[in-house]
């Protein structure tokens, strides 16, 4: 298990961290800053330079998952993480990383008033041997202030177990949180389980179209990027079948008829993925009815939407949008086509 300990710099998610692994039995303080130091080894400057923050390297959010799975499975017991994570899409994509390996989450927010924020920051003790340390490490505290405002006015409070730490000190506000884990006040956060693949994989996806023709998109909680309504096979199942029952799954609507199959598409097996069959099914016309009976968002999708093919170009990845470009196409023809990673052969 992980204890997650969110917040904003300056809520004082390191030194509760520090006193909470006291408070529970064989418990693991694990700081992914480390891993983001250890990026600046790892990565060449030119890379390092074009994003502002290492939360936004892809490397950085895999290998937190990485490295938090083979903790526990060195060590066993409970990981405590005192990270802050203002991104939605970065908690979804990093606790569904997590969720994949089957480490439940219990994520928590120290959530003191932002007067208090500020103070702290501005009495923040800086090390001296940075240069110009003390204008840099609070003024990057400061600038943080508003996306932490701004992710508590959307999801951030809904989805963690708030403890407002204005009046505790880290003792009192860990013994708050091994209070809330325990009693399960603070559950273990409410994200799919999908097992990361070990070998290739047959995924069926199904496009559904409003009265429009606009294409339904979401927004998956366990992976980056937006996808069409599916995934994959199971064992012994019928891929048009899978189709079926993970839109059934996904958005509440049962369909009447199976799919008629609009692309094949293999895909590239690609470290550290193993790619695989990747096939795209015309799930039909949805009317207003159809559409307002959807169940989403869920435990699995964050968002959706219907969007027209040149939205999709912009919410979706390359290779997904090649996918459903061609797949578009087939619509038209009314033959379905063959792809090898995304172009037809």
């Amino acid at each position: 298990m992980i204890v997650w300990i969110n917040g904003a710099f300056g809520a004082g998610k390191t030194t509760t961290a520090r006193e909470l692994i006291d408070l529970i039995p064989n418990s693991t303080l694990f700081d992914p800053e480390v891993i983001g130091g250890g990026l600046a080894y790892l990565l060449p400057p030119k890379r390092l330079a074009e994003v502002g923050d290492f939360q936004d390297l892809p490397i950085w959010r895999r290998l937190v998952v990485d490295t938090a799975a083979a903790m526990l499975a060195e060590l066993g017991g409970v990981l405590v993480v005192p990270m802050t994570l203002l991104r939605q899409e970065y908690r979804d994509e990093i606790f569904g990383g997590l969720a994949s390996r089957r480490i439940p989450v219990r994520h928590v927010l120290l959530a003191p008033a932002e007067t208090i924020l500020r103070q702290r920051i501005a009495d923040r003790e800086v090390p001296p041997d940075l240069p110009d340390g003390d204008l840099r490490v609070r003024q990057w505290a400061f600038d943080h202030i508003e996306p932490y405002r701004a992710a508590l006015d959307s999801w951030l409070t809904a989805d963690a177990h708030p403890v407002d730490t204005g009046g505790l000190t880290p003792y009192e506000a860990a013994r708050r949180i091994a209070d809330a884990v325990l009693t399960g006040e603070a559950p273990a956060c409410d994200i799919v389980q999908t097992p990361e693949p070990t070998a290739e994989t047959v995924a069926a996806g199904v496009l559904l179209f409003d009265e429009q023709d606009r294409i339904l998109l979401v927004d998956p909680t366990y992976k980056a990027g937006w996808e069409f309504p599916g995934g994959v096979v199971e064992p012994g199942e019928a891929p048009a079948r899978a189709g079926v029952r993970e839109v059934a799954e996904e958005t509440g609507l049962r369909l009447d008829e199976l799919p008629r199959l609009l692309v094949v598409d293999w895909e590239t097996p690609v470290p550290p993925g193993y790619g695989g069959l990747r096939l795209i099914f015309d799930g039909g016309r949805l009317d207003t009815a159809d559409a307002q009976r959807m169940l989403l968002p869920g435990p699995e999708l964050r968002d959706w939407r219907f969007v027209t093919e040149q939205e999709a170009a912009r919410l979706l990845p390359p290779v997904r949008y090649e996918r459903l470009r061609w797949a578009l196409r087939a619509r038209e023809r009314g033959a379905a086509l063959y792809l090898e990673a995304g172009v037809p052969v």
